[in-house]
């Protein structure tokens, strides 16, 4: 029986894709599947691949054109047979120990999603970020809350195959992994955590989250769909409160900060109109909402968010790592 697929895109990663391999195939576990997805890579990736795979059986490699991150992804959902999913960007790795801790973490209790903590590595120092969430949830009322305070990234989690097997990442965007964890929030009815820094994420000079591209505008047009999403599926004044504060917190928080980068005032200005009046349509009363009234300095920055606060955010970010 296969415990734990591992879903890793791949583009263009000849030069990091080994140590990524070696760290997951060799993670001290057997009953798992390594399945790397070759997004059309120019480099010399597949050869990497396949050189792996005659030493290594357990590694399955699926080969395609360039579809993007989320396509590549959703060509391991059809693939994966095991019990648990996960999912590992190509120039990432973890510790050793990773799966095999978060499996039987998983099967305790029969978590859904079991999530542990991350070092973020950047060329000069690492940082260490825990999961977000200080101990298990299986409670209905902190359920809700989790997209509020975890990671929301999807390659820190593994997740019961039941509960993903009819999701697909939505193509051709950015932010995919904040879109399809929302849209799987109601289905979550326990989250598992595990107190260690097992995957190691790193920073690279061209990263989304230090350059500027239009496709930033893809965040507020995720969470417009996933408003949509809810509304659909009759969830919305269920999680009203929780997607309030999740919209207002990501677009006057990680929308504004990387617009910053584009270096360009005009264009931040004209971003910081546009995210305001997404804000007011889909939330003209949002400083109401009840997780706006706990005290802290981030409740405070986005209750009261205005265009001076934009402003030197917009001085402060635009030559960060740039």
């Amino acid at each position: 029986m296969i415990k734990i697929s591992v879903i890793i895109p791949c583009y263009n990663v000849e030069n990091y894709v080994g140590k990524c391999l070696d760290s997951v195939i060799c993670n001290g576990m057997d009953e798992i599947e390594v399945i790397a997805v070759n997004d059309g890579s120019r480099d010399g990736t597949i050869q990497v691949l396949k050189e792996y795979q005659k030493k290594y059986p357990n590694l399955i490699i699926i080969d395609q054109k360039n579809q993007g991150l989320s396509m590549a992804r959703n060509a391991g959902l059809k693939r994966a047979t095991g019990e648990y999913i996960a999912f590992l960007d190509s120039d990432d790795w973890v510790e050793n120990g990773m799966y095999q801790t978060m499996y039987e973490k998983a099967k305790t209790e029969g978590f859904d999603i079991v999530a542990c903590g991350v070092n973020v590595v950047y060329p000069d120092k690492t940082i260490k970020i825990d999961c977000g969430l200080a101990h298990d949830i299986t409670a209905k009322r902190e359920l809700k809350n989790i997209m509020n305070e975890w990671y929301t990234v999807v390659w820190n989690k593994i997740y019961k195959k039941e509960l993903i097997k009819n999701m697909m990442f939505k193509p051709n965007i950015w932010y995919e992994d904040v879109e399809f964890l929302y849209r799987l929030l109601p289905k979550i009815k326990s989250v598992g955590v595990v107190n260690q820094y097992y995957c190691n994420y790193i920073q690279r000079e061209g990263s989304i989250t230090y350059t500027y591209n239009y496709k930033l505008y893809d965040l507020i047009d995720n969470f417009n769909g996933i408003i949509e999403y809810y509304k659909k599926h009759h969830e919305y004044k269920h999680y009203k409160n929780e997607l309030e504060y999740g919209y207002v917190r990501y677009v006057y928080g990680t929308f504004i900060k990387r617009l910053a980068k584009t270096k360009n005032k005009q264009e931040f200005k004209k971003g910081l109109a546009y995210a305001k009046a997404e804000v007011r349509r889909n939330f003209p009363n949002y400083k109401k909402n009840p997780y706006l009234q706990k005290k802290s300095g981030k409740n405070i920055y986005l209750k009261y968010f205005n265009t001076l606060f934009a402003m030197l955010i917009y001085y402060k970010e635009k030559n960060k790592m740039n």
